[in-house]
């Protein structure tokens, strides 16, 4: 029987006890400090068997699973390698900074056990073991970060063991990985935050802002709505990548403004040319480090009932919304319907469903 723990099941360690539960001789375990939190995962079966011992969740591991945030990954690793693991105990961690929790693990002394980083790049909009599921990870990126001592059986093991999230697993460089996710994740986050920020400063002295900024403004920030402490802990973790990426785009920036202060039409299309070529490269419908969104927009006509007729149509063919929002003011696109689903297979039944007699569009 291979046993495994997990500290933290929360969405991404909820998902990965779902993923392995109930498969053969595997055993799973959670540990919590909170008493209910533990009766939570007992109450929905998401692991085996749940305990608020830091070391008892430990004792008989063979694969341990840190899944808490970023900012206590460190602690929690340091605590571990004090305890007398289980020889050849694989623990792993669901970060996603890598470079400066490597550098840690590499410096603690962990006998006969290992350390191999792990960033799963999936998430959800929603958060707490409620929201896990063993399909969050299907499909998606799940990076492994081994350090140079870690034996190749030992890194086979865990890709071995991680094939039940039917994750495509990307074996990378600590310090490579940091400054991917940092372009495509960490930038992205603080450039929406500083643009709404921005726009809620005008909003003070002219409320429209806030009023017309409903539909695609909000649609392309949708990130700046991320937690601020997880967030505060992920930027600090990777703050030298963060720093130079900044920096290079403040470069960035300084260039657009002065092809526009030099009227310069041809420079402007120019970039507008270059981001649209390599952004239609950019394969579509696959998980990756940003969470995709699943909405469909539906131009409702103006009468009564349409809202019950197209809830009622999905709910009879059984499927799920995890949300709706009616548009009533969007520049691009006036009078609309949003629906939000929790997955692309939803979405693409819905869109087939509704198009014979709407107006439909991702």
């Amino acid at each position: 029987m291979t046993t495994i723990t997990i500290y933290g099941v929360g969405l991404m360690g909820g998902s990965l006890a779902l993923c392995f539960r109930g498969k053969p001789d595997l055993r799973v375990v959670g540990h919590s400090h909170s008493e209910a939190s533990v009766k939570k995962y007992k109450e929905r079966g998401v692991v085996d068997y749940a305990t608020t011992s830091f070391e008892e969740a430990a004792a008989e591991a063979d694969f341990i699973f840190v899944c808490v945030p970023v900012g206590m990954v460190e602690d929690y690793l340091n605590r571990l390698s004090k305890l007398p693991l289980k020889p050849g105990c694989v623990i792993t961690d669901v970060g996603s900074t890598k470079a400066s929790i490597c550098r840690a693990a590499d410096a603690m002394d962990w006998g006969s056990s290992y350390f191999i980083g792990g960033h799963p790049m999936a998430g959800s909009e929603r958060s707490g073991v409620e929201a896990a599921t063993p399909l969050l990870y299907e499909n998606a990126f799940y990076v492994l970060t081994p350090g140079k001592h870690v034996p190749e059986s030992v890194y086979e093991s865990l890709v071995d063991l991680l094939r039940y999230t039917r994750a495509q697993i990307v074996r990378v460089e600590a310090s490579q990985h940091d400054d991917i996710v940092g372009a495509i994740s960490h930038l992205p986050h603080i450039i929406a935050v500083a643009l709404v920020n921005q726009v809620a400063k005008y909003n003070e002295s002219d409320p429209l802002y806030q009023n017309l900024a409903a539909g695609g403004f909000r649609d392309i920030t949708r990130i700046a709505a991320s937690e601020p402490v997880i967030w505060r802990d992920i930027l600090l973790n990777n703050r030298e990548v963060v720093l130079r990426l900044l920096s290079e785009w403040k470069g960035q920036m300084e260039s657009f403004t002065a092809l526009v202060e030099s009227g310069s039409g041809e420079g402007i299309e120019e970039q507008f040319r270059q981001s649209r070529e390599f952004r239609n490269q950019i394969p579509e419908r696959r998980k990756g480090v940003l969470t995709s969104l699943f909405d469909l927009y539906v131009d409702v006509p103006d009468h009564p009932g349409i809202i019950g007729e197209i809830t009622t149509s999905l709910g009879n063919e059984r499927i799920n919304l995890s949300n709706i929002q009616i548009i009533e003011n969007r520049a691009d696109v006036p009078g609309i319907l949003r629906l939000s689903f929790r997955n692309e297979e939803d979405m693409d039944r819905a869109a087939k469903l509704l198009k014979p007699e709407y107006h439909v569009h991702a």
